[in-house]
């Protein structure tokens, strides 16, 4: 069993909770996921099973879309609402208009300081180790992007709002930065993952409904279809050059190569994944690496 799953995230459960069950599930040892959501969060978990976990690198650094609610008039150690109370303020008096135009301040390319309660290793321990001892440490700011920040609605002391985002972008962050911002305070009060990539959380199933290890393989997403990285296609005959990693030229594919540089997809005329591969520019023309190969030579 091989392959992409994608699982809608109940509250309440680790990443680490899913995973275990799904390996139970399926009988599959090797299964990851690629990127964590908070216990409390719910959406879009993305799971590797067997030879797939080596596309996790590439799956884990996807831009990720978010919705939920901030919470005004509330600062907590960890930005969220599982956090302990440092501070209760009143909500000024603001409307709508006055959050969209701070979200909208909290757009594009940003340095963001990871909270005390999250996974960053610092000296080699992780944040939230650290801060159940009690502890505070300096933490190096972090470049993140940030698409969007939308707000659909505001109902005091609640803000429901979209956010797109890079890969290790904290969300509570932002919304406890926005709180700062305004004076009174701010914590993320829900999250849902609704995209990661290309993908969307409306393709998942809710982790209950993987209860058999048919419920699995009816649901995973082939090695060939679950990347959305450039591909070249290779001459028959190609796969052996592919399983001994030699590396591919112009005269191995079946077309010129769509790029110059980074990863790519090298796939069979049948379309199987047959390996990740870079581009790489020798003296006189490009040529493709074969780096994680699939295929096995024959």
């Amino acid at each position: 069993m091989k392959g992409i799953l994608l699982v809608d995230k109940p509250a309440g459960m680790t990443s680490h909770d899913v995973v275990d069950r799904i390996r139970r599930v399926s009988g599959v040892k090797k299964v990851g996921h690629t990127g964590t959501l908070d216990p409390s969060a719910t959406g879009l978990l993305i799971l590797c099973l067997g030879p797939a976990t080596r596309l996790s690198e590439h799956l884990t650094g996807m831009d990720k879309e978010y919705e939920g609610q901030m919470r005004l008039g509330v600062v907590t150690d960890s930005h969220d609402m599982d956090g302990a109370v440092l501070e209760e303020k009143p909500v000024p008096d603001i409307g709508a208009e006055t959050i969209q135009e701070l979200f909208t301040r909290f757009t594009g390319d940003l340095m963001q300081v990871p909270p005390m309660v999250s996974a960053v290793k610092v000296g080699g321990e992780r944040l939230y180790k650290l801060a159940r001892k009690g502890e505070t440490v300096e933490r190096e700011p972090r470049p993140i992007s940030v698409a969007d920040f939308h707000l659909f609605d505001y109902a005091p002391p609640l803000a429901h709002f979209r956010v797109r985002c890079t890969s290790g972008t904290y969300v509570r962050s932002l919304c406890h930065e926005v709180g700062q911002e305004l004076g009174c305070g701010a914590v993320l009060d829900s999250l849902r993952r609704t995209a990661v990539g290309t993908r969307r959380v409306d393709e998942a199933l809710p982790l209950e409904s993987f209860a058999t290890p048919e419920d699995i393989r009816e649901r995973l997403i082939a090695l060939r279809d679950a990347l959305d990285l450039p591909a070249v296609v290779v001459q028959l005959g190609g796969e052996r050059l592919v399983a001994s990693g030699i590396p591919l030229s112009r005269r191995h594919l079946t077309e010129d190569c769509s790029v110059t540089e980074g990863w790519l997809q090298i796939k069979s005329s049948s379309g199987e994944l047959l390996a990740l591969g870079q581009v790489e520019q020798g003296p006189a023309d490009w040529r493709v690496l074969p780096r994680r190969v699939f295929v096995k030579t024959r």
